[in-house]
């Protein structure tokens, strides 16, 4: 099977892997019709995750049909169409059993990241029963990719982590298709402003039509001046951090207001300063979560019910043959205007 190879920081390549088997009885083998690329995966090509070896196949987002199950696979067959969650989760562990899936003993996320992934083929899906979902006939399988990782990402790590409220004012520093995530799904609880802060007009011009109140071009570095001067001095509740790099994390700590919530999504390859000097008598909170796709399954239904249109996140589409294309496109997303890449294999 074809499959796209980290080979080290910076090194990619599209090109002949071997077809996954079960390698477990509650193993299935998934045939990826449509997949996507993650920010998360640009930060493995720069080497921000070490722990990510050469030779690992990326990517862990998709939908797709089972091909194979193994014997202790009771919830899915052959035939059935499926989302692959970004998170394993074995349902039996310590953590599991919290629904802190993204912790699960035997799991977590590990597709694309510690095993091999679903930018390919085939796919190998340990712990099938809990990991997949299946897909609703007549459904929209383009916005149902959106159900893999980043609509429960913005949702579970920026709008339930910063426990956002009615009336709250709410800035999302990053439009990427993370940040778009949250603000779609921030619109739950009626938040009186969503200001939505980025480098690039054309993200913030889309943030707009997604239900953004406010939009601040940060390319000057004067973004949490004009945010404090947007609340009267005070502030923000909610604070999103939806990049990962320290320019974007000090504004979030710039602009919380006292008694407000960061929430921080992005992942971040290197250090960041925490200006305790600051925040340590603000009443401030701060989280930090890796998805756990809890809340997928309702997710699911808001999709269902067009309350969300995570499909209208896509700007382009590729066949699974052009991934080095999709690859380059995503990687210069300001230049290309991109936001999410979906790529389908041939006849899906």
């Amino acid at each position: 099977m074809k499959a796209l190879v980290y080979h080290g920081p910076g090194k990619r390549a599209w090109e002949e892997r071997p077809k996954p088997a079960p390698k477990e009885s509650t193993d299935a083998v998934v045939k990826i019709l449509r997949t996507t690329i993650c920010g998360t995966d640009l930060h493995i090509l720069k080497g921000d995750l070490p722990e990510v070896t050469a030779g690992r196949i990326l990517g862990h987002e998709g939908v797709g049909v089972v091909e194979e199950t193994g014997k202790s696979v009771t919830n899915f067959k052959k035939g059935d169409r499926v989302i692959v969650s970004c998170v394993t989760a074995c349902g039996k562990c310590i953590n599991c059993k919290k629904a802190m899936y993204s912790h699960c003993a035997d799991g977590g996320w590990i597709l694309g990241y510690r095993i091999d992934g679903t930018q390919a083929e085939y796919v190998r899906i340990p712990h099938a029963d809990n990991s997949l979902y299946p897909v609703p006939q007549g459904a929209d399988e383009e916005a149902l990719v959106m159900l893999s990782d980043i609509l429960p990402t913005g949702f579970e790590c920026g709008v339930l982590n910063g426990a956002v409220k009615p009336g709250d004012c709410v800035a999302i520093v990053g439009a990427g298709p993370i940040g778009l995530a949250a603000l779609m799904t921030a619109k739950f609880y009626s938040p009186s402003e969503i200001i939505l802060v980025d480098l690039d007009d054309n993200r913030l011009e889309v943030s707009r039509k997604f239900g953004a109140t406010k939009l601040v071009n940060s390319s000057d570095g004067k973004a949490a001046s004009r945010i404090m001067e947007m609340t009267q001095n005070r502030g923000v509740d909610v604070a999103i951090e939806a990049v990962g790099v320290r320019d974007t994390f000090d504004i979030c700590q710039a602009i919380v207001t006292a008694g407000g919530h960061i929430a921080n999504i992005g992942v971040h390859g290197k250090s960041v300063e925490l200006h305790l000097e600051r925040l340590w008598s603000q009443n401030i909170t701060l989280t930090t979560r890796l998805v756990d796709t809890s809340t997928t399954a309702m997710l699911l239904k808001t999709v269902l019910s067009k309350s969300l249109r995570p499909e209208q996140l896509i700007t382009h589409r590729f066949a699974l043959d052009d991934m080095a294309k999709a690859y380059d496109t995503f990687g210069n997303a300001a230049r290309e205007r991109a936001l999410k890449v979906l790529i389908a294999a041939a006849g899906a």
